[in-house]
Protein backbone atom coordinates (compact mmCIF):
# COMPACT_ATOMS: atom_id res chain seq x y z
CA UNK A 1 0.00 0.00 0.00
CA UNK A 2 1.29 3.47 -0.89
CA UNK A 3 2.05 5.55 2.21
CA UNK A 4 4.88 7.77 0.91
CA UNK A 5 4.88 10.35 -1.88
CA UNK A 6 8.16 11.61 -3.33
CA UNK A 7 8.34 14.66 -5.59
CA UNK A 8 11.04 15.71 -7.98
CA UNK A 9 11.18 19.52 -8.06
CA UNK A 10 11.95 21.05 -11.47
CA UNK A 11 8.94 20.47 -13.71
CA UNK A 12 7.05 18.73 -10.89
CA UNK A 13 6.59 21.33 -8.17
CA UNK A 14 7.26 24.36 -10.39
CA UNK A 15 7.68 25.08 -14.11
CA UNK A 16 11.36 25.98 -13.78
CA UNK A 17 12.69 24.63 -17.06
CA UNK A 18 12.17 27.84 -19.10
CA UNK A 19 14.16 29.75 -16.50
CA UNK A 20 16.93 27.14 -16.44
CA UNK A 21 17.08 27.62 -20.21
CA UNK A 22 17.47 31.37 -19.76
CA UNK A 23 20.22 30.86 -17.19
CA UNK A 24 22.08 28.38 -19.40
CA UNK A 25 21.66 30.66 -22.40
CA UNK A 26 23.29 33.50 -20.47
CA UNK A 27 26.02 31.18 -19.15
CA UNK A 28 26.89 29.90 -22.64
CA UNK A 29 26.47 33.31 -24.27
CA UNK A 30 29.26 34.58 -22.05
CA UNK A 31 31.42 31.91 -23.71
CA UNK A 32 30.21 32.53 -27.29
CA UNK A 33 28.22 29.28 -27.30
CA UNK A 34 24.60 29.11 -28.46
CA UNK A 35 22.86 25.74 -27.84
CA UNK A 36 19.38 25.43 -29.31
CA UNK A 37 16.18 24.82 -27.34
CA UNK A 38 16.04 21.37 -28.92
CA UNK A 39 19.52 20.61 -27.52
CA UNK A 40 18.41 21.82 -24.10
CA UNK A 41 15.36 19.59 -24.29
CA UNK A 42 17.50 16.54 -24.99
CA UNK A 43 20.53 17.29 -22.85
CA UNK A 44 19.43 19.60 -20.02
CA UNK A 45 15.96 18.88 -18.63
CA UNK A 46 16.15 16.32 -15.85
CA UNK A 47 19.94 16.05 -16.09
CA UNK A 48 22.52 16.96 -13.45
CA UNK A 49 24.96 19.78 -14.06
CA UNK A 50 27.98 17.50 -14.47
CA UNK A 51 26.32 15.80 -17.44
CA UNK A 52 25.05 19.07 -18.93
CA UNK A 53 28.37 20.90 -18.82
CA UNK A 54 30.34 17.87 -19.99
CA UNK A 55 27.98 17.39 -22.93
CA UNK A 56 28.01 20.96 -24.19
CA UNK A 57 31.73 21.50 -23.68
CA UNK A 58 32.51 18.13 -25.22
CA UNK A 59 34.82 17.09 -22.41
CA UNK A 60 34.54 15.95 -18.83
CA UNK A 61 33.81 18.82 -16.45
CA UNK A 62 34.53 17.91 -12.84
CA UNK A 63 35.82 18.94 -9.42
CA UNK A 64 36.73 22.64 -9.05
CA UNK A 65 35.80 23.57 -12.61
CA UNK A 66 32.40 21.91 -12.22
CA UNK A 67 31.81 23.69 -8.92
CA UNK A 68 32.69 27.07 -10.43
CA UNK A 69 30.46 26.53 -13.48
CA UNK A 70 27.62 25.24 -11.33
CA UNK A 71 27.81 28.16 -8.92
CA UNK A 72 27.74 30.64 -11.80
CA UNK A 73 24.86 29.02 -13.69
CA UNK A 74 22.72 28.24 -10.64
CA UNK A 75 23.30 31.75 -9.34
CA UNK A 76 21.98 33.07 -12.65
CA UNK A 77 18.96 30.77 -12.37
CA UNK A 78 18.09 31.91 -8.84
CA UNK A 79 18.52 35.55 -9.83
CA UNK A 80 16.18 35.13 -12.80
CA UNK A 81 13.62 32.80 -11.22
CA UNK A 82 13.29 34.51 -7.83
CA UNK A 83 10.78 36.93 -9.35
CA UNK A 84 8.69 34.23 -11.05
CA UNK A 85 8.32 31.40 -8.51
CA UNK A 86 4.90 29.76 -8.74
CA UNK A 87 3.72 26.17 -8.26
CA UNK A 88 2.24 24.01 -10.99
CA UNK A 89 -1.56 24.32 -10.98
CA UNK A 90 -3.09 22.55 -7.98
CA UNK A 91 0.21 21.44 -6.44
CA UNK A 92 -0.05 23.19 -3.07
CA UNK A 93 -3.64 22.07 -2.51
CA UNK A 94 -2.71 18.51 -3.49
CA UNK A 95 0.27 18.62 -1.11
CA UNK A 96 -1.93 19.82 1.74
CA UNK A 97 -4.43 17.07 0.93
CA UNK A 98 -1.67 14.47 1.18
CA UNK A 99 -0.72 15.74 4.63
CA UNK A 100 -4.36 15.70 5.74
CA UNK A 101 -4.56 12.07 4.58
CA UNK A 102 -1.44 11.14 6.59
CA UNK A 103 0.96 10.44 3.73
CA UNK A 104 4.70 10.80 4.28
CA UNK A 105 5.97 13.36 1.77
CA UNK A 106 9.47 14.19 0.54
CA UNK A 107 11.38 16.02 -2.17
CA UNK A 108 14.10 14.21 -4.14
CA UNK A 109 15.71 16.53 -6.69
CA UNK A 110 18.87 16.62 -8.77
CA UNK A 111 18.97 20.39 -8.29
CA UNK A 112 21.34 22.11 -5.84
CA UNK A 113 20.05 22.61 -2.32
CA UNK A 114 20.08 26.40 -2.71
CA UNK A 115 17.54 26.09 -5.55
CA UNK A 116 15.34 23.78 -3.52
CA UNK A 117 15.51 26.08 -0.49
CA UNK A 118 14.60 29.10 -2.62
CA UNK A 119 11.51 27.41 -4.05
CA UNK A 120 10.09 25.63 -1.01
CA UNK A 121 10.60 28.67 1.23
CA UNK A 122 9.07 31.04 -1.32
CA UNK A 123 6.05 28.71 -1.52
CA UNK A 124 6.04 28.39 2.29
CA UNK A 125 5.77 24.57 2.18
CA UNK A 126 8.91 23.42 4.02
CA UNK A 127 6.98 22.14 7.04
CA UNK A 128 5.02 19.72 4.83
CA UNK A 129 8.09 17.63 3.98
CA UNK A 130 9.71 15.03 6.23
CA UNK A 131 12.62 14.48 3.82
CA UNK A 132 14.38 16.99 1.57
CA UNK A 133 17.17 15.69 -0.66
CA UNK A 134 19.15 17.66 -3.24
CA UNK A 135 22.16 17.00 -5.46
CA UNK A 136 24.63 17.48 -2.60
CA UNK A 137 23.01 14.63 -0.66
CA UNK A 138 23.91 11.83 -3.09
CA UNK A 139 26.97 10.52 -4.88
CA UNK A 140 25.07 9.03 -7.83
CA UNK A 141 22.53 11.07 -9.77
CA UNK A 142 19.38 10.13 -11.66
CA UNK A 143 18.81 7.76 -13.48
CA UNK A 144 20.58 6.06 -10.58
CA UNK A 145 17.94 5.40 -7.90
CA UNK A 146 20.06 6.55 -4.95
CA UNK A 147 18.12 9.74 -4.18
CA UNK A 148 14.81 7.83 -4.14
CA UNK A 149 16.09 4.88 -2.14
CA UNK A 150 17.64 7.18 0.46
CA UNK A 151 14.46 9.27 0.62
CA UNK A 152 12.50 6.09 1.37
CA UNK A 153 14.94 5.26 4.18
CA UNK A 154 14.59 8.79 5.55
CA UNK A 155 10.85 8.23 5.74
CA UNK A 156 11.07 4.67 7.10
CA UNK A 157 9.30 3.38 4.00
CA UNK A 158 9.91 0.39 1.74
CA UNK A 159 10.27 1.18 -1.99
CA UNK A 160 7.01 -0.66 -2.74
CA UNK A 161 5.23 1.79 -0.41
CA UNK A 162 6.49 4.81 -2.37
CA UNK A 163 4.97 6.72 -5.28
CA UNK A 164 7.13 9.16 -7.25
CA UNK A 165 6.06 12.21 -9.27
CA UNK A 166 8.56 12.83 -12.10
CA UNK A 167 8.68 14.76 -15.36
CA UNK A 168 11.95 13.69 -17.04
CA UNK A 169 13.28 10.57 -18.69
CA UNK A 170 16.14 10.20 -16.22
CA UNK A 171 13.86 10.88 -13.26
CA UNK A 172 11.23 8.36 -14.27
CA UNK A 173 14.01 5.84 -14.92
CA UNK A 174 15.43 6.50 -11.44
CA UNK A 175 12.03 5.80 -9.88
CA UNK A 176 11.64 2.62 -11.89
CA UNK A 177 15.18 1.57 -10.93
CA UNK A 178 14.18 2.10 -7.30
CA UNK A 179 11.24 -0.28 -7.92
CA UNK A 180 8.74 2.45 -7.05
CA UNK A 181 5.47 3.37 -8.72
CA UNK A 182 5.69 6.57 -10.75
CA UNK A 183 3.29 9.22 -12.02
CA UNK A 184 4.54 11.11 -15.06
CA UNK A 185 4.01 14.88 -14.84
CA UNK A 186 3.62 16.09 -18.43
CA UNK A 187 5.09 19.55 -17.92
CA UNK A 188 8.23 19.07 -20.02
CA UNK A 189 7.66 15.92 -22.07
CA UNK A 190 4.83 13.94 -23.62
CA UNK A 191 3.92 10.40 -22.61
CA UNK A 192 5.80 9.07 -25.62
CA UNK A 193 8.99 10.83 -24.51
CA UNK A 194 9.02 9.20 -21.06
CA UNK A 195 9.54 5.59 -19.99
CA UNK A 196 6.21 3.88 -19.24
CA UNK A 197 4.64 5.36 -16.09
CA UNK A 198 1.83 3.97 -13.95
CA UNK A 199 -0.27 7.11 -14.49
CA UNK A 200 0.09 10.56 -16.08
CA UNK A 201 -1.05 14.06 -15.14
CA UNK A 202 -0.59 17.55 -16.58
CA UNK A 203 -1.78 19.30 -13.40
CA UNK A 204 -2.66 18.32 -9.86
CA UNK A 205 -6.28 17.48 -9.15
CA UNK A 206 -6.47 16.49 -5.48
CA UNK A 207 -10.01 15.17 -5.72
CA UNK A 208 -9.16 12.98 -8.69
CA UNK A 209 -5.89 11.70 -7.26
CA UNK A 210 -7.00 11.14 -3.66
CA UNK A 211 -10.77 10.83 -3.52
CA UNK A 212 -10.90 8.39 -6.43
CA UNK A 213 -8.24 6.29 -4.64
CA UNK A 214 -5.86 6.36 -7.62
CA UNK A 215 -2.90 6.49 -5.24
CA UNK A 216 -4.01 3.32 -3.49
CA UNK A 217 -4.95 1.60 -6.73
CA UNK A 218 -1.37 2.13 -7.88
CA UNK A 219 -0.19 0.49 -4.68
Amino acid sequence: MINTILFDMDGVICHTNPYHSLAFQEFFKRRNMNPTEAEFGEHMYGKNNSYIFSHFFGRRIEEEELLAFENEKEGLFREIYAHHIAPIDGFVYFLESLIENNYNVGVATSAPRANMDLIIDKLNIRDHFKSLMASEDVTMHKPDPQVYLQSAKNLNSHPNECLVFEDSYSGVTAAINAEMKVIGVLSSHSEDELPPCDFYIDKYNAEKLINSNILQKLG
